[in-house]
């Protein structure tokens, strides 16, 4: 019989984590490795998972902290740091790993969005005028560039009817006077909230505010390379795991033009509908 040896001890990237054993009845560890979209993104399952699961808490990246303790399936978030938990737990799993453990399919996933409430903050107003309000977000971290959208491009964006709005944080002024955009950038995850309650949509690349948008219900335009990741379909407006997502294509690597040209075009529309039913 294998020795294993006991939890959480050596290098992080050495520790034991789950090694398919029963979920049911046990109080469960999940643990967030990887970037905050993809936590966001599967925590959906917390709420399958805490019906066969005595109790459920995620040791999270601490920025994601008044987002996953207001998720439905959680009893218990935590900081990640790089010791040991401060919980009892039973088993403990990698948040990935959770729908291979629950055996989720893909009802699972198409029905569970909006399933994270948005923190309840002051909510100062930081959208001013009539129209539409749309924030924009265009970069991304270092390790896949091809993500992220020349700022130039973006000042197609301010059409007739639309009010543009930064969420890309450290953004230069001019970069912003480029675009034709307003700073209401945020320094953490609740007031980002605020701010996604008070726009009417946000128009973003392949990045955590995509997943945050979706996870809350709240109505998100998506560019994406021509080689997207593996969780968006690479055709189509419409994803699985976010009904309230719309996706927008490359057609060629690298080519911006013609996909910012698109999402103008329907901003247009938008705009006009929205002045129709004011």
């Amino acid at each position: 019989m294998l020795a294993f040896p006991p939890k959480h001890t050596g290098p992080r990237h050495l520790q034991r984590i789950w090694r398919g054993e029963p979920l049911a009845g046990k109080r469960v560890l999940v643990r967030c490795y990887h970037g905050l979209g993809d936590t966001i993104q599967f925590l959906r399952f917390m709420r399958p998972l805490r019906n066969v699961a005595r109790q459920v808490t995620v040791w999270c990246q601490r920025d994601l902290l008044p987002l996953v303790e207001r998720s439905a399936g959680v009893d218990r978030a935590i900081a990640l740091h790089d010791g040991a938990p401060e919980v009892d737990f039973e088993v403990d799993i990698e948040i990935m790993e959770v729908p291979h453990a629950i055996k989720a399919t893909s009802e699972h996933v198409a029905t569970m969005a909006p399933y994270v409430a948005l923190p309840l903050g002051e909510m100062p107003q930081f959208i001013a005028g009539n129209g539409l309000s749309v924030g924009l977000v265009w970069e991304v971290g270092a390790w896949d560039k091809r993500r992220s959208i020349p700022p130039a491009l973006l000042h197609r964006l301010a059409v007739a009817g639309v009010t543009l709005y930064s969420l890309q944080l450290g953004t230069q002024q001019s970069d912003l006077a480029k675009i034709g955009a307003r700073d209401i950038s945020a320094p953490d995850i609740a007031s980002l909230c605020d701010r996604l309650r008070q726009l009417d949509l946000v128009v973003c690349v392949d990045t955590m505010l995509a997943h945050l948008a979706g996870a809350t219900g709240c109505e998100a335009w998506v560019l994406l390379h021509s080689d997207c990741d593996w969780r968006w379909p690479l055709s189509g407006s419409r994803s699985l795991w976010y009904p309230s997502l719309r996706l927008f294509h490359q057609t060629k690597p690298g080519e911006w033009e013609s996909v910012v040209q698109k999402v103008a075009e329907r901003l247009e529309h938008r705009a006009r509908q929205s002045a129709a039913t004011a």
